[in-house]
Order: structure tokens, then sequence, then C-alpha cells
């Protein structure tokens, strides 16, 4: 049987409550994680004290679900969800239970959760409690629902992105009458918000196995939320650059960039307006023209529907934007081009992104894209370490410098900036104030 160190804030509460005679363990995530070695991000307590026993027994507590039985018990700066014991009434909209019901079973409190792994209990004097067979499931590797599935699926519709995204995280398997019950119920989540379906995408993504996200294309789930990625998987690419579909060079291109959001988000999209625009020549060769610019519109729009923040949207369309940004030489100047061209925030993102799209095009002609990709970005190191400008902020004159030489402030004034900018682009040796201000166009009036 495991031993669970529990973290000393989240002991003290178990303590306080059971002294008082309840019931109390930590429950869930946090004990699935301390068994597998894992950081667990929340160490969330179940007991069967109701609410207000729980507030009259600290006296620091926040009301933060009362109507499910969650009060958070402050420790320090430090809150941990405190829920009593409860039965889910009937999900009648497939998200949110029509009532609660306090319960004095804590085996009946687990056996509402969704997976076994997930409805495991432990205190330091019960030690685990695990009615659902979870620790077995833990060993095999295995994402297995708490019961039926299919009931399970009923309840709450996110369960099925759920267990693809524990699947991803811990890189375990989903036992089969769990996977057969995402495919009949995948449809179920035209019923859950865009925000909790965002959630657990961008979970999915950033884990170490974003490849699982083929997962959500086999059982069905991606004709709900993101259809456009099954046109992907239906859009073959017979030309000499690739050996895979569209869908297919994505999902392999995925694990190639680090697990922040934005940039996998970019990769899973960075190809999404080929199946579009795509030609087929008379030679039977595939083309695709103009579809990163056909991308960017359809990411952008994707983004919305799942409401991301602006700024994720923003930097995420302008990565499938640039992400085909073939026209940089292995020169200096070509490079601070380039980089002018793409946004000096950008340029570093858009060389991660290319990498991970040469990583799964076709093997034959991708170690000279690899070798072309490692002389730029070696170019681009050089141009940072002499600290060449790149953008506005590293200008040597500013607005302020103009309008002291004379001109007045208006749309005028900026464009001369950018006129500044690229010309110091070209000849970086330009760059500082006197040499600037002595090539402002037109003539600064005296």
């Amino acid at each position: 049987m495991p031993q669970i160190q529990i973290p000393e804030k989240a002991s003290h509460i178990i303590s306080v409550l059971t002294e008082a005679g309840f019931e109390a363990y930590v429950v869930g995530g946090c004990v699935r994680d301390a068994i597998l070695g894992r950081d667990a991000a929340d160490w969330d307590i179940t007991t069967n004290a109701l609410p207000s026993q729980v507030k009259a027994l600290f006296p620091r507590t926040l009301d933060t679900g009362l109507q499910h039985g969650t009060v958070t018990v402050m420790q320090g700066k430090e809150g941990f969800e405190v829920t009593t014991y409860r039965i889910d009434g009937e999900y009648l909209d497939g998200r949110h239970p029509d009532r609660v019901t306090f319960t004095p079973s804590l085996l009946e409190d687990l056996k509402r959760r969704d997976f076994t792994v997930n409805a495991m209990a432990y205190n330091e004097k019960e030690g685990l409690v695990d009615a659902f067979g979870g620790l077995e499931d833990l060993e095999r590797r295995r994402i297995r629902c708490v019961g039926d599935p299919r009931e399970r699926f009923t309840e709450d519709a996110l369960r099925i992105l759920r267990a693809v995204r524990f699947s991803a995280q811990l890189d375990f398997t989903i036992e089969e009458k769990t996977r057969a019950a995402l495919s009949e119920f995948a449809p179920r989540l035209w019923k859950v918000s865009a925000e909790r379906i965002q959630t657990e995408l961008v979970k999915l993504l950033t884990s170490s196995h974003p490849e699982v996200f083929r997962v959500v294309w086999e059982t069905g789930i991606s004709a709900v939320i993101l259809p456009e990625f099954d046109a992907c998987m239906d859009t073959p690419q017979n030309n000499p650059h690739h050996c895979w579909s569209v869908g297919e060079h994505t999902l392999r291109a995925l694990p190639f960039v680090e697990p922040d959001k934005v940039l996998r988000l970019a990769v899973l999209l960075h190809d999404i307006g080929k199946p579009p625009v795509r030609t087929t020549d008379e030679c039977g060769v595939d083309h695709f023209y103009s579809h990163a610019q056909k991308g960017a519109e359809m990411a952008g729009s994707i983004l919305r529907r799942l409401k991301f923040d602006n700024d994720t949207r923003k930097r995420v369309a302008r990565l499938v934007q640039v992400h085909d940004d073939l026209q940089i030489a292995a020169a200096q100047r070509s490079v601070r081009r380039a980089v002018y061209r793409i946004g000096a925030d950008l340029f570093p993102d858009y060389l991660k992104v290319r990498r991970a799209d040469i990583m799964a095009q076709n093997p034959d002609v991708r170690q000279e894209k690899l070798n072309e990709l490692a002389r730029i970005e070696e170019m681009y190191q050089k141009i940072l370490e002499a600290q060449q400008c790149l953008s506005l902020k590293d200008l040597a004159v500013t607005g302020r410098d103009l309008i002291e030489a004379g001109m007045q402030p208006g749309p005028e004034l900026g464009r001369t900036l950018n006129q500044l900018l690229e010309l110091v682009i070209e000849h970086p040796e330009y760059n500082t104030k006197e040499s600037l201000l002595e090539r402002i166009i037109p003539p600064v009036s005296s």
C-alpha cells in the first residue's frame, strides 16, 4: 500500500477535522499524482463535515462553492478546498447536476467521480481508500471510467475530452470500454461551453504527449470541437516536400516544439488553411498556394470560437501567417529583413515553429532544410550579440528627438521613424542619433 506525504498545511486541516469527530481525506488528482511521484497542483480535501461545520472549525474560510459543499480553508496565504461528501443529482443539461445531496458515505462520494485514478482518497490513519481499482489502473497505465462510462459521459460531456487529456498528460492508454464510449458520446460535446473545451484543449496540447490529439480525431471529438482538423486528415499532400496527409504531418510536428500554449496552437493550426486552397497540377503534384494567409484567417476564427484571449489569437494567427516565410538567406542583412518583416518579438517563435514544421516533412529533404535553418539561427544570434537594431525601440532616435529637430507631431512622424528603421535594417552602422537626424526625409526645416 503506497505511503503518501501530505503537505503540512493539508495535514493540519485533516487533523482539525478528525479531532472534532469528522472523517477527512485528501482526494482526487493529488492522490493520483503523489502515487505517481508527480507534483500535485492542488491538495483537495473531502469530509463528512457540513460546510457550516467546516467554517466553524477554522478562523479563515472563503465561501467558494457552498452550493456544491465546498469551503476554501485558508492556511496563511494558501487555500485548500474542503468539500463535503456528496451525491450529484441528474445532469439534465449534460454539464451540471440539477441538485447536490450531502452524504455521510465516502464511497458514495467517490462513486460520482470521473475516472478510477481520480477516485482515490487517503489519510495517514486509514491509508488509501481505493474502491474502484484506481491503483491497479495506475500500475497498468490506463484511464478507465468509474462504473459505466456511458453514465459518466452522460453526466458531464466534458469528461469525454478530459479522458484524452489525462491520457496525454500521464502517457496512459484509454481502457477499451471507456474509449468506445468516447466515440459514442462525442456529439454531446456541443453542450459544453467553449471556455471549458478551451481549457482541456490547452492542457492536452501543452502536455508531454501532444500527439495524443490523434485520439481526438479517431474518436470523433474533433468533428465537434475542431472540424477543420478533420478536413486536414482527409487532405493528401502529393508533393516532394511531404509524405503524409496535412493532418498526419501536423500530428507529427506537435512534439517538436516546446510545451507552450501559443507555440503548440500555432503548430496545430499552421497548415489549417491547406484543405480549402489545394490544387493539383497536370503532373499530379499538389500545391497549396496562399495557405498561410488562409490559415491565419481560419486560425483567428477558430480561436475566437473557442474563446481564446485577444493576445493568444493574434500571436497564433501571425505565426500561422509567417510560418512558411522562406525568403531568408543565411546572411545578416537577409535575417535582419526577416526579423523586421515578421516582427522582432515573434521571430524566435517563428524559428521554433519552422523547425517543427520541417521535422515532420519528407525525410529525404529534411536535412538540407534543417541545415539552412541552423545557418539562419546562427546569423540571428550574431545579430543579437552585436545588439543591432531590429525594432523601433532599438532605434537611436525617438519621436521626441524628431520633434526637437523641427518635425511636427502627426502621422508623418511615425512614417519617418519607420523609414529610418528600414534604413538601419539595411545599414546597422547608421544607428546613431547624429547619423539618423542627418538622413531625415523630407529634410527638417530650420
